[in-house]
């Protein structure tokens, strides 16, 4: 217990404040930082929990506090049960009009550490939101209600959270105050909740008997309703656990660049935020994926040089020899280098309303690199719930599962459960720039270290010079039925007429050979480009001009295969043809089949076509002829 004729640490920091504000501003600022996330079910009392840490804490903005005040001197001795009082109806408010249905982030601070608590929602369908409050998280705070037991959203958020990398665990059995604080209830659920934690790994988890709403065991334990608990109060053990940061520190040295500094020719260095480990001038370090090597001459801040640079802190490193380095490389140990590979296996958790479309090229983004990069399909789903494994051959909103990735360069990574910073990354599309998915690597495949890319001394280059021509990638796309294969094989005449070497891939031939193992789902659909694409990008770097006349009603995928070429020489070239004319023409009586429903997967008829937003040439069949048609493309592709 504490000494009563002992000030109260609040009004220690008061007194400090009156007497030096820059000597408790740098104190403050100096203090530890502890991410936290709550969670739990509905109605478990986490507003309450949360507006009792802050109203304790006595660390409340300024203007909740000076109102407070106000309202303390005005009732009198009622004031501080109205201050709490107003604070949890507030928060109670927020979630009454929605506004914590995406995560609330509140900071407070105790004279030890300092605090930001991510408020997540407790509903299954926003599970993607407590991924976003777990991600950062040091340690989770489980909110049990004593009358219900351990839940299956307990398990659910649980098993998220460790999932995350959380290693310290809360059981926080509220509203012990509705089961008169009985002994008996607290270590029935304390030891479900243990025995549920082994099962999925979980190794620390300190159980606290509270009550949000009474106050019991959050800032002193034991309180005088519970004398059978001998453990920790729940601030106590927020100000001691270990933090995340502390550990990161004991780890190799890593940092990836974020971007190089040259202010002028006589500098030039690497700046980026450390992510683990310690390093000082004269450590050995590997630039990776390149492998060069080299030693650190200075570690440079805005506040003059450092001695010594620790994981969480923003420098810019400077090294002995000229090596290539730029963003998206990481400086690592020497060493004890991370991993560089383009095939791994993950976790995925699915955040968007689209379901995952395997084949389909997004935007990876890990640490400072960002690469293209397609999901192969899950090899399972796993049922939060149960913990089973499901066949599933895409992902849907707030699903979890595993699934083997391929990007289109190497990135250096580890493990997630080595390292959050280099193991964890978000999937974005390509499209929307939205945030589509988030993922924890586990480890690269093998056969990525198996198969490396082999030089060749013939470049494509020559290849175009021995032609006399510019390579390029001619891709036709439009509705069936629009006349994309007949002018593309216009051009193509057109094009060996004037000694041009080409080659045309059409749609229906290559699925008579290279693609007859795929059908008209979507899946197929990208696979179906991804293929054409790779083997168009192929011929081009023989020097060829390559036509190619398929519908690919999905941007994306055209975008994919854009993006596999040097800038210039994609052309996309929309047959812009309404579908009522597509239609009527009918030549191979598909749409006719199609309205029938004897074809699934028709594009224009139950499969969209999504038109190119800004081709480089677009022809409108309604005005010119197929000849005509075949003239403007040749045209435009000789200036």
């Amino acid at each position: 217990m504490a000494d009563a004729d002992a000030p109260e640490p609040a009004y220690q920091a008061d007194a400090l404040i009156a007497e030096d504000i820059d000597a408790y501003l740098a104190l403050h600022q100096n203090k530890e930082l502890l991410r936290f996330l709550t969670c739990g079910s509905v109605d478990d009392g986490k507003s309450t929990l949360i507006g009792r840490l802050l109203y304790d804490s006595k660390m409340i903005f300024e203007d909740q506090l000076i109102a407070l005040e106000a309202d303390s001197k005005r009732v009198g001795t009622q004031g501080q049960a109205i201050d709490f009082a107003l604070l949890v109806d507030g928060l109670a408010a927020e979630r009454e009009q929605g506004i914590t249905i995406d995560v609330a982030y509140r900071f407070f601070a105790t004279e030890k550490r300092k605090f930001i608590v991510a408020d997540t929602p407790g509903h299954e369908q926003y599970t993607r939101n407590m991924v976003t409050g777990a991600s950062t998280a040091d340690l989770a705070v489980i909110l049990v209600d004593a009358r219900k037991g351990v839940l299956v959203q307990t398990r659910r958020h649980s098993y998220l959270a460790h999932l995350l990398g959380i290693r310290h665990f809360v059981l926080a059995v509220n509203k012990m105050d509705l089961v008169d604080y009985e002994q008996a209830v607290f270590e029935q659920i304390a030891a479900s909740y243990r025995a549920f934690a082994d099962t999925i790994g979980i190794e620390e988890v300190t159980a606290i008997p509270i009550s949000g709403f009474k106050g019991d065991n959050i800032t002193q334990a034991p309180s005088a309703n519970t004398p059978w608990y001998d453990g920790p109060s729940l601030i106590h053990h927020l100000e001691t656990v270990e933090l995340e940061s502390a550990a990161a520190q004991a780890r190799p040295f890593r940092m990836p660049v974020q971007w190089v500094n040259r202010p002028n020719l006589d500098f030039r260095g690497f700046a980026g935020l450390v992510a683990e480990g310690t390093a000082k001038p004269g450590d050995a370090v590997r630039v990776v994926p390149s492998g060069k090597t080299s030693t650190i001459k200075s570690i440079v801040t805005l506040d003059g040089q450092l001695d010594e640079a620790v994981a969480g802190q923003s420098v810019t490193l400077t090294l002995a020899d000229e090596i290539d380095c730029s963003r998206g490389d990481v400086i690592a140990a020497a060493d004890a280098p991370p991993e560089a590979s383009d095939q791994f296996e993950a976790t995925l958790v699915w955040m968007s309303d689209e379901k995952l479309i395997p084949g389909r090229a997004y935007w990876l983004k890990l640490a400072t690199q960002t690469v293209g990069a397609t999901v192969h399909e899950p090899k399972y789903e796993i049922d939060v719930n149960s913990l089973e494994h499901l066949a599933s051959k895409t992902l849907g909103l707030n699903a979890i599962g595993v699934a083997e990735i391929t990007t289109d360069r190497p990135i250096v990574f580890e493990a997630y459960d080595k390292s959050r910073q280099l193991g964890g990354f978000i999937l974005i599309d390509k499209l929307t720039n939205g945030t589509v998915g988030a993922g924890m690597i586990h480890f690269s495949l093998r056969r990525a270290q198996n198969v490396h890319w082999q030089a060749l001394e013939i470049t494509r280059e020559q290849h175009a010079a021995l032609k006399n021509q510019k390579p390029a990638v001619l891709w036709f796309t439009g509705l069936s039925g629009s006349g994309k294969s007949t002018i593309a094989n216009l051009v193509e005449k057109k094009l060996h007429r004037m000694n041009r070497h080409t080659f045309l891939l059409d749609g229906d031939n290559v699925r008579h050979a290279l693609n007859k193992d795929l059908g008209f789902t979507e899946a197929d659909r990208i696979e179906n480009i991804r293929r054409v694409g790779e083997v168009a990008r192929l011929m081009a770097d023989a020097g060829l001009i390559v036509i190619t006349a398929f519908i690919s009603p999905f941007r994306a995928e055209r975008e994919m295969v854009r993006h596999m070429l040097p800038e210039g020489e994609f052309v996309e070239i929309h047959i812009d043809t309404p579908l009522a004319l597509a239609e009527a023409r009918d030549v191979k009586g598909l749409y006719k089949k199609a309205r029938a429903g004897e074809l699934k997967n028709f594009t224009g008829i139950d499969s969209p076509y999504e038109e190119p937003e800004r081709p480089e040439i677009r022809i409108d069949t309604t005005a010119v002829t197929p000849d005509e048609a075949a003239d403007l493309i040749v045209d435009k592709l000789i200036r």
